[in-house]
């Protein structure tokens, strides 16, 4: 089987926690170099300022992974798919709807892999939750993804600023779960977005849903303000009367209060082996629903300012 030679554009904490180290085990990838603007280094390959000076003096890259703040990752995408290069984008994928959609067309148009990875979807848990719902109609649906901003991206200044997603960074994860669980999609019919006063991009957001079919309840919590223990649940309710709940961040799944799956999470290991897969069928996997829901929530949210935040 071949092994792909991957190249990573933009070195940060996920990229230190969790690409990193997946691709040094994983027999199918390469570590080829690294493009880091602030030109941080990574052991056993070189780092370039720019992906353009990395293609040039690296051309034989297969694969790319686009791990930059949103705001920039469109047009790092585009630009190695016009090097030629496959495309894995760390999420959200870009900070438009539009934007996705013509790297999806664009990828295509070259015969490049283009690849959304939504981590959070990469759970044996949420995978059997997605089987005990289908067919089934939903009911009701309770979010509450809550947790400590200070803990989980200390200075990390560019959340806060317009296309930074703010609270909808950890808030999109949950989302992805929804969207590849449930049988029908919802939509957003309400979303109260709370604002500090100095920022850009919400601290804060509640959520109401609306389905096709009738239903109980369909909201969604998210908050960056609480300390102490972390919350990421999700409640799920059926018209047969069954319930579910996916807890540690969808690590874990009990039905009508038992415990069907619970593994530890090893989220980006099946996501680069996904990708070697597709890079293998030459096939690309573009999934823009969470990214519509959280567009839509800001195109009708409602603004709510609250007291400045200062990290």
């Amino acid at each position: 089987m071949k092994t792909y030679k991957v190249a990573i554009i933009g070195v940060g904490k996920i990229v230190e926690d969790q690409h990193l180290p997946v691709i040094a085990k994983n027999p199918r990838f390469q570590l080829a170099a690294v493009a880091s603007q602030r030109g941080i280094e990574v052991t056993g390959a070189p780092t370039f300022r720019t992906p353009a000076e990395m293609y040039q003096a690296v051309p034989d890259i297969d694969a790319v992974a686009v791990c930059t703040p949103p705001q920039v990752r469109y047009s790092y995408a585009r630009e190695a798919l016009d090097a030629g290069k496959h495309v894995l984008l760390e999420k959200p994928s870009t900070t438009t709807v539009g934007e996705l959609l013509d790297l999806r067309d664009h990828a295509a148009a070259g015969k490049r892999v283009l690849f959304t990875t939504w981590h959070s979807q990469y759970n044996a848990a949420v995978e059997a939750a997605r089987r005990a719902l289908a067919g089934q109609a939903v009911t009701y649906l309770q979010i509450n993804w809550k947790e400590d901003v200070r803990r989980w991206h200390p200075g990390q200044k560019w959340i806060w600023l317009a296309g930074g997603f703010g609270v909808f960074d950890p808030g999109i994860n949950a989302l992805s779960i929804v969207t590849h669980i449930l049988p029908d999609p919802v939509f957003i019919r309400r979303a109260d977005l709370t604002f500090p006063e100095n920022c850009d991009a919400p601290i804060a957001a509640r959520i109401e849903f609306a389905a096709a079919r009738p239903f109980e309840h369909l909201g969604a919590d998210f908050d960056w303000r609480q300390t102490g223990e972390q919350t990421w649940e999700i409640e799920i309710g059926t018209a047969a009367g069954n319930r579910l709940k996916l807890a540690k961040g969808g690590s874990r799944l009990d039905i009508d209060g038992q415990l069907v799956a619970e593994e530890p999470m090893a989220e980006y290991e099946a996501i680069y082996d996904r990708f070697a897969t597709l890079l293998d069928d030459g096939a690309s996997l573009v999934d823009e629903a969470p990214l519509r829901l959280v567009a839509d929530a800001f195109l009708i949210g409602k603004r709510i300012t609250t007291d400045p935040f200062y990290d």
